[in-house]
């Protein structure tokens, strides 16, 4: 039921594919989730066990019995909860009212050091210039109160914001779940007295000192002890109370006109209290979590910072997976925490692996740009192909040979040699790699070892492209032709013959070939029968590259046009203008395209409605050709003949920063290619003119999460 309910309420929240954003609000949106994360890291780090002792009253830390547990994905602390909820039944209350009266001196004390652990959750990350200081500061004002999260009323003096955005809790000596909740703490016998010490009171609340004893809080009230009780006190209150209803609230009306300001102010802060519910808590759990899974992740980390049982259930496994499968994160990550936090408290791993990602994303975007791994290994030659998965690199040199390297070491792990021509072309899976030479074969090695497991001979030209899929690879040549290989044993399968240029680009999904030539064609085949099924005319000039994601087709050519054809029926469904040379590279995700142009923009657009979403340009746009680009769901990476590697906002198109900048960039220097992971980012880099040695460099954006 709770993952069903996560579910729904995530997908309510989901507002769309789109990337357009606003600059502000997104720069504003990050800083504050910078906070809130700092915040968390250290409340983390500050519950821990002193001296052999728990910290009791650490935030998120149960006070009972330590909870019978139950499997971590399905609710790592649905048992807390429980046992929370249980312990306040009479047979424990005598037993818990002892431990009170006896803590009750030290309460004080203990709920201060709680506030200054709360006050201090929020120096873990740094911020990046003055001017994000700035804009923090301005924006400090719009962080969400936990008191309108759901628009339903809280205790208002539970939580309060500085200037600079960092919680500050003020804790009540009273109840810190539930300021108010009717039945849960049972009072010892059959009356008590009332808050005025004048009249026994039955045990059913029936005044408002009733209510607030029944609460557990008659003796939270203070007295005013300065001076002595009037003369006559107790028989006006003896005359109120005999008055009816209608003849108390017309005396009441007339006392409080007659009342100064700071005497109004008195009985607000008496009355107040008692009238206001901490909603969650009240609140079935399963409804409670539900509610919770509306907010942002940035809220939900302040929101556990309110009281122990909303840090409770803000640390719900499955409430944060979703969070995260939203946020596009797919395996948890399981911390090994040296410190010890209270029994029947476990931290989510979903949330450690948003926190994570999160601060990665934090580094890419700002961190400090240490100096980056240099690769050298292919003398003065170009690098042509360039791949990266995991910690392997490898890259292709018109030297005849593929390097492998160690992303982590920077070591060169050693050299493929066998082609009598420039490698310009490869692919790599796990331990596979394919290469294509201008000696007209393609090459398949075992990367672990350095082994050629097989030479494939068919073509009679130079092997220009090809593309991987499972355990066939399609490779596309000079000859105009397109072969289908079997990686394992080695053997043509299938020739797709029909252009009548060269094959520049191809592509492969396992069901569908696609490939683009200098004929200006972009033709859609069936390799098993071999047959082209459509011809796609529309290009004016030669096809220099493609994307396939199975149902779109997008071809991008010289004519300085990029057009989208639906694979099935052959149809240009858009024309996308905008460019004004080559496209020589191109990447699509859903329905995301980023295009970069020789001439020296970068362009996103909308394929399924033809509209170009951002330009990236401005007085920091790249200076020359784009020569490579990726991106992901925040940002853009792209290099150029400027010698530059500069970082782009998705959403906005605002230009981030530079991650290279090669001295030579200008009078020569160039990056070739780029290719990047969650936290590397690998570049290719060089000169047609000597004045860049050429190299790899690898720069790391990885956090520690210990």
């Amino acid at each position: 039921m709770n993952q069903e309910l996560l579910s729904v309420g995530s997908k309510r929240r989901r507002t769309g594919g789109s990337v357009r954003g606003n600059a502000s609000s997104s720069q504003a949106d990050e800083e504050q989730m910078n906070r809130v994360v700092e915040e968390e890291e250290e409340q983390q780090d500050e519950h821990i066990v002193l001296n052999g002792e728990i910290d009791e009253d650490a935030p998120g830390s149960l006070e009972r019995n330590e909870p019978h547990q139950e499997h971590l994905e399905e609710n790592n602390n649905s048992s807390t909860i429980a046992d929370q909820e249980s312990a306040d039944q009479p047979g424990d209350h005598e037993h818990s009212q002892q431990d009170e009266d006896e803590d009750e001196d030290q309460g004080c004390d203990a709920e201060d050091e709680e506030e200054e652990e709360m006050d201090q959750d929020s120096d873990d990350f740094e911020q990046s210039d003055a001017s994000s200081r700035e804009e923090e500061h301005r924006n400090g004002s719009d962080i969400p109160n936990s008191n309108s999260l759901v628009g339903m009323p809280i205790n208002q003096q539970s939580i309060s914001f500085n200037p600079k955005g960092k919680m500050k809790r003020k804790l009540d000596h009273g109840s810190e779940v539930r300021s108010f909740s009717l039945g849960k703490k049972p009072c010892k016998g059959s009356e008590y007295t009332s808050t005025t010490g004048l009249v026994p009171c039955s045990a059913t609340p029936t005044t408002f000192g009733d209510l607030r004893a029944a609460n557990g809080q008659g003796q939270q009230r203070r007295r005013i002890t300065s001076v002595q009780p009037p003369t006559g006190l107790q028989e006006w209150l003896k005359m109120f109370q005999s008055w009816s209803g209608p003849e108390k609230l017309l005396a009441l009306d007339e006392l409080i006109d007659i009342c100064e300001p700071t005497q109004v102010k008195h009985m607000m802060q008496v009355i107040e209290p008692q009238f206001q519910r901490d909603f969650i808590s009240l609140l079935p759990k399963e409804l409670a979590l539900y509610v919770l899974s509306f907010l942002d992740p940035k809220d939900l980390l302040q929101a556990a910072q309110t009281c122990r049982y909303w840090r409770i259930l803000a640390e719900d496994n499955l409430l944060w997976r979703e969070k995260c499968r939203e946020d596009g994160i797919d395996e948890p990550l399981h911390i090994k925490r040296r410190k010890v936090l209270k029994p029947g408290f476990t931290h989510s791993p979903w949330k450690s692996a948003f926190i994570r990602q999160h601060r990665i994303d934090t580094n890419w975007r700002r961190g400090d740009l240490k100096s980056p791994k240099v690769l050298k290994g292919h003398d003065d030659h170009v690098i042509t192909c360039l791949q990266f998965c995991g910690n392997r690199i490898v890259s292709g040199s018109d030297d005849n040979t593929l390097k492998v390297w160690s992303a982590v070491t920077g070591k060169c792990l050693r050299t493929l040699v066998g082609h009598t021509g420039g490698v310009w072309s490869s692919q790599m899976r796990d331990n596979i790699i394919i290469s294509g030479s201008t000696d007209r074969t393609l090459k398949v090695w075992n990367a672990e070892t350095g082994e050629c497991i097989h030479t494939l001979y068919g073509h009679t030209s130079t092997v220009r492209c090809m593309h991987l899929h499972e355990k066939r690879v399609v490779s596309g040549s000079r000859d105009a032709t397109l072969r289908v290989w079997d990686i394992e044993t080695g053997q043509c399968l299938h020739v797709l013959m029909g252009h009548v240029a060269a094959v520049r680009c191809v592509q492969y999904d396992g069901r569908r070939v696609v490939s683009g030539a200098y004929d200006f064609m972009v033709k859609v085949w069936d390799p098993e029968t071999e047959t082209c099924l459509h011809t796609l005319q529309g290009h004016t000039n030669r096809v220099y590259s493609l994307q396939f994601d199975g149902i779109h087709v997008v071809s991008g050519s010289l004519d300085t046009s990029i057009r989208v054809w639906d694979v099935e029926t052959g149809n240009c469904i858009h024309t996308l203008t905008g460019h004004q040379s080559l496209t020589s590279g191109m990447e699509l995700k859903d329905n995301i395209l980023v295009s970069g142009n020789a001439d020296s923009t970068v362009k996103i657009w909308d394929i399924k409605t033809g509209q170009c979403l951002q330009t990236l340009q401005g007085p920091n746009k790249h200076q020359s050709a784009v020569t490579c680009l990726q991106f992901n769901k925040n940002f853009v990476i792209t290099s150029s003949d400027d010698g530059t590697v500069k970082l782009w906002d998705l959403k906005t198109g605002e230009f981030i920063r530079n991650l290279v900048t090669l001295e030579s960039g200008g009078s020569g220097g160039v990056v070739w290619r780029i290719r990047a992971s969650n936290t590397k980012l690998v570049c290719a880099v060089g000169s047609r003119n000597g004045t860049e040695e050429t190299k790899l460099l690898v720069l790391d954006f990885d956090v520690d999460m210990k």
